[in-house]
């Protein structure tokens, strides 16, 4: 009896240890320090949130929203007209085809089959940008920057890969992957919307 109680509190101590490392990861401070505004061709973008995307228990990179204006709520994030940044810094070596086939899953898992494919030329470069790079290194940094009429550009170390691609609804593809009905991190979609604690 003595050692069945005694298992059963090694037991509690450690779900009682592993809700607290949850919850440690969970509000944990994020590395990267964005700035609080970003300047997108003469537009002011707010800050509207920035997390940890984790795997597992894993820190993959920190990523941060730039809004025209705050809102915690996803459907007005999306519908939000004007131009958006998503900044990244990566926190751990990823392989950069990882990253990319990473991307079009969380396309994939937050927009209708076929909205998917018809921005699948879109999507294809968005594969062959993080494609082309070997790996990225941690502290290393790419940015999708969205402008009306113009499209999305993505940059990776600050300089720009290619011509602008697609429209506002490709970018709200590309936004659901974080804050979408199935976004790749919950926490991180509560931190992007500054719903984090």
């Amino acid at each position: 009896m003595r050692l069945r109680g005694l298992a059963h509190r090694a037991l509690a101590f450690l779900v009682v240890s592993g809700l607290a490392l949850w919850c440690g990861l969970a509000t944990a401070a994020i590395a990267t320090k964005f700035d609080p505004t970003a300047q997108l061709q003469g537009t002011t973008l707010q800050l509207n949130g920035a997390g940890t995307r984790y795997r597992v228990v894993f820190k993959v990179y920190d990523l941060a929203l730039y809004t025209p204006k705050k809102t915690s709520s996803a459907e007005e994030l999306l519908a939000m007209p004007g131009p958006k940044r998503l900044s990244f810094v990566a926190l751990r070596e990823i392989p950069g085809t990882d990253l990319g086939v990473a991307f079009i899953k969380g396309l994939q898992a937050n927009a209708p089959k076929e909205q998917v494919l018809k921005h699948a030329s879109s999507s294809t470069r968005l594969i062959d940008i993080f494609s082309g790079q070997a790996k990225l290194m941690p502290g290393d940094s790419f940015a999708m920057d969205f402008v009306p009429g113009v499209g999305t550009t993505f940059y990776i170390a600050g300089k720009p890969q290619g011509t602008p691609v697609g429209d506002a609804e490709f970018f709200g593809m590309v936004l659901k992957i974080w804050v979408g009905s199935s976004p790749v991190d919950s926490q991180l979609k509560d931190a992007l919307l500054g719903q984090g604690s």
